[in-house]
């Protein structure tokens, strides 16, 4: 039987249509990959979202190399410690914290008082994270945890566990985006896929980012009291202890390559056992604080650093403690400059 002319031309955009799909799938970067169809398993069997739009989803998040690049150089591995806090205890960033401070004031104090958490930690934090919103990525995020979660540099160290860090990172973000009914193709973060003002990963969005000015959303990109409040709540959540020491100037006596300086983020020792050690502090501190001792590579030699809970709970927002120093240095200086600008 003759189809004739015209079903002849109606199988031929079919098949065309058949072609153009296998195009499609087979010039994406994620989908017919093993890793991908388990981690799209699990989120359909276990969390109930729909196959059909996370295949959509992963048939349009792209692999990219910059990621990997960037992952392969962060500052705090290549960078000595007076260079690193060149990067964020700068004038503009001093500067442009004090507008901050002032501009969202009431919201500061606010948190202070709920959480217990100083308001210019809570600025330092987003000034050294974003600068105060002026840099908060330029990634689709979907592609930035895409690209990390399956094709993380094999040759670093924690291959594997960086590795399952961002797959469920991953995992986090598509059920975040299904449950705050977001576009998961358009939001953007860093390189690493942090979010908004205070670069929350989505595993921290779900857990600790608030609606702090109670409008029925958590907006961390756009709603700057949501992105305080949420700041503040990390921390506060973390062990942050009111009113109690951060980090102190010591001495040291001893031999600067001592196993145990550097040895831990998390405090360990008494005061008074680094004391008997002959490390000292320049301050006066109760000798029964826990504190972690520390050498860092400064413009005129090894600064020694005590490091104490809260500093402790600073290194949880990032695991390093030039991280941690740099944001105590910049809060210490915004302080200065509000207490000039209210004299």
């Amino acid at each position: 039987m003759s189809l004739g002319n015209k079903g002849f031309l109606v199988i031929l955009v079919f098949m065309l249509s058949l072609n153009n799909s296998s195009e499609t799938l087979s010039e994406s970067d994620f989908l017919n990959n093993s890793e991908v169809e388990t981690l799209i398993d699990e989120l359909v069997t276990e969390n109930r979202l729909n196959r059909i739009k996370l295949n959509q989803i992963f048939s349009e998040a792209e692999l990219r190399d910059s990621v990997l690049d960037l992952m392969r150089r962060p500052a705090e591995r290549i960078k000595p410690w007076f260079e690193y806090r060149d990067l964020f205890v700068s004038k503009s960033r001093i500067k442009n914290g004090l507008l901050f401070y002032q501009k969202n004031k009431e919201t500061l104090i606010r948190a202070e008082e709920r959480f217990g958490v100083p308001s210019e930690i809570i600025v330092s934090i987003i000034g050294v994270e974003t600068s105060y919103g002026a840099n908060t990525g330029n990634y689709l995020v979907i592609d930035a945890l895409s690209t990390l979660a399956f094709h993380y540099p094999s040759e670093l160290n924690n291959y594997l566990r960086r590795k399952r860090y961002f797959t469920n990172e991953l995992k986090e973000y598509l059920l975040l985006t299904e449950q705050q009914q977001l576009d998961p193709l358009s939001l953007r973060g860093s390189y690493a896929g942090a979010m908004g003002y205070g670069q929350f990963m989505p595993s921290s969005y779900r857990n600790y980012a608030i609606d702090f000015d109670e409008d029925g959303q958590i907006d961390i990109w756009g709603n700057i009291v949501d992105a305080i409040g949420s700041v503040a709540n990390y921390l506060a959540l973390h062990g942050w202890r009111k009113r109690e020491e951060i980090v102190a100037r010591a001495d040291f006596a001893g031999n600067y390559d001592e196993s145990w300086i550097n040895a831990s983020l998390k405090p360990h020792n008494a005061v008074s056992e680094l004391a008997a050690m002959g490390f000292t502090t320049q301050t006066e501190i109760s000798p029964s604080s826990l504190a972690t001792a520390m050498a860092l590579e400064g413009v005129r030699g090894i600064e020694y650093w005590i490091g104490f809970k809260n500093f402790y709970v600073i290194t949880r927002y990032n695991h390093s403690a030039m991280y941690a120093l740099s944001v105590y240095q910049l809060a210490q200086a915004i302080k200065e400059s509000v207490i000039i600008a209210v004299d």
